[in-house]
């Protein structure tokens, strides 16, 4: 539960800085965040299907 607290408490944090960020520095930091995290999935997934003796 205390973490749930933190975890919302750092969101609203968050969006507060967005809201005040420019548009394009909002745009430029959302695709490089997808980008990051698509990365890190596709190489996840990459692991789990060669298994753990590779």
């Amino acid at each position: 539960m205390l973490f749930l607290v933190a975890a919302l408490m750092l969101l609203g944090v968050v969006l507060g800085t967005v809201a005040h960020a420019p548009l394009d520095f909002t745009v430029v930091a959302a695709v490089a965040i997808a980008a990051w995290l698509g990365v890190f999935a596709l190489r996840e997934r990459h692991a789990r299907r060669r298994g753990p003796s590779h």
